[in-house]
């Protein structure tokens, strides 16, 4: 059903939030006529079904995500008085396809709480959280507050290794990565699910944008933007796997395999000479905010050491792919004289 007056809205105007809270919160309720609550999976499934076919026929997920949020989060609440479900506060998504969160976390019971939140706002048919080297109440807040199937390792396994393990769990469409100890909101989730529904294979977070003038980046963000211009995709800049939020298609887990996503730089590297589809269709920024140590912080850190190195891998599992030369022709020099 088509609810009344939707016509007269484009998600490409400049229409103000609260006007698209109203449309979606009368549109929730009419999606909701002749539902029989008994008979609905869950609540969410409920909302999801509905909220997919009049997404699309609008076109919200390719206009303003503010509006596109704004209208979902009027049409859970529209659809949650009508039908009598619990849908208040949940975040319809802008996919039809199967989609979970891998959240790897060590030491984070201060943050882990609110993260969790946020993602339970989402219909995730899979939530994975891999908990290492944990010596706080990180395992057990997990448990009590969510029903996330949960990894856990006493000992550390070492940066990144549990998204790959996560990974290899999840079943769904769509895979997001997200991590313990950066605050991210439901909303801003998003558009890193939509542009893999709609044909890309690697989301990227585009974390350009924050890192002020090229003179002014570090050394990190450098080798970033030497790794994406050395395999012909300079446009990139210095987007990478390293940085989190980021989704994968399934095509693109099965291309990269489940060992490479310990190390986000080779996984890219597979993923753009197998050809996938790489793209940073949006910003969250995680460099301002994220957790300050003695690790990460200062000229020639451990964190950044590893990164750097990382990078290196990247770049000798891309000349095993390609060659020596990385697919650079050298048509001057008679070599064979020598």
């Amino acid at each position: 059903m088509q609810p009344r007056g939707a016509a007269r809205f484009n998600p490409r105007t400049g229409r103000s939030e609260a006007s698209w809270y109203r449309w979606g919160l009368q549109a929730g309720s009419q999606a909701a006529g002749g539902l029989d609550p008994a008979a609905a999976a869950s609540p969410a499934q409920a909302l999801q079904e509905r909220w997919v076919p009049l997404m699309r026929r609008f076109g919200l997920a390719r206009g303003s995500w503010k509006h596109y949020a704004a209208a979902a989060r009027g049409f859970a609440e529209g659809f949650g008085r009508q039908s009598g479900l619990e849908t208040g506060g949940i975040l319809p998504l802008p996919t039809d396809r199967t989609a979970a969160a891998v959240l790897s976390v060590m030491n984070e019971e201060a943050t882990i709480g609110g993260i969790l939140k946020e993602l339970q706002r989402l219909h995730l048919h899979e939530l994975i959280v891999v908990v290492n080297g944990s010596d706080d109440g990180t395992f057990a807040r997990v448990r009590a507050e969510s029903g996330a199937l949960v990894v856990h390792y006493p000992e550390a396994l070492g940066y990144d290794v549990g998204r790959g393990i996560g990974a290899k769990l999840a079943r769904a469409d769509i895979v997001l990565f997200v991590d313990g100890d950066i605050p991210v909101t439901a909303e801003q989730l998003l558009p890193f699910l939509a542009a893999v529904d709609q044909g890309t294979d690697v989301a990227l977070n585009d974390i350009t944008p924050y890192l002020g003038p090229f003179k002014r980046w570090d050394g990190v963000s450098i080798v970033k933007r030497f790794l994406n211009h050395t395999l012909g995709r300079g446009d990139l800049q210095a987007n990478s796997l390293t940085a989190v939020p980021h989704a994968l298609s399934r095509r693109a887990l099965e291309t990269i395999g489940f060992r490479h996503l310990a190390v986000p730089p080779v996984a890219q590297a597979v993923g753009l000479l197998g050809g996938l589809n790489v793209k940073a269709p949006c910003s969250v920024d995680v460099v301002t905010k994220n957790r300050v140590n003695l690790r990460n912080t200062g000229g020639g850190n451990p964190v950044a050491e590893l990164i750097i190195g990382d990078h290196m891998e990247a770049l000798h599992q891309a000349r095993q792919l390609r060659g020596s030369r990385l697919g650079y022709p050298d048509t001057r020099r008679r070599r064979e004289v020598l």
